[in-house]
């Protein structure tokens, strides 16, 4: 007896299974990265100077003749310098000088990939046949 009823047919083949498809899929992959960078930087420089000086000078210088003779003359002289200077200086320097800068950077990268995959497939179970 066959396992499909009783057709009164009995040739010892067991027939198996077909199947037949397709199948759709995709892949789907998304890669971001971003970033950034500042950089600042200053450098300065201060320079100072101070200068004073003073100066002071006194001369004095005195004459004083006097003269008296007998018969009653008389002759005097006076001479008498006197010089004063004085002199104050002062200097003051200052510089300054300085440098700053600023960087800054950014980035941003996006990679994108898709990819489909279709594949058609058939199957088919064997055919066996027995023979007595």
């Amino acid at each position: 007896m066959s396992e499909y009823g009783d057709t009164g047919y009995d040739g010892g083949a067991d027939y198996g299974h077909y199947e037949a498809g397709q199948e759709h899929e995709s892949l789907d992959q998304l890669h971001q990265a971003a970033g950034s960078e500042q950089n600042y930087d200053s450098q300065f420089g201060v320079y100072e100077a101070d200068h004073a000086s003073a100066e002071n000078t006194s001369f004095d210088q005195g004459h004083h003749v006097e003269y008296s003779d007998p018969n009653g003359t008389h002759y005097e002289e006076s001479d008498y310098t006197s010089y004063d200077h004085s002199a104050a200086e002062t200097d003051h320097v200052f510089a300054a000088e300085g440098s700053e800068s600023y960087s800054a950077s950014e980035w941003s990268q996006l990679d994108a990939l898709q990819h489909q995959l279709d594949t058609a497939f058939a199957s088919a179970t064997q055919i066996s046949t027995v023979s007595n």
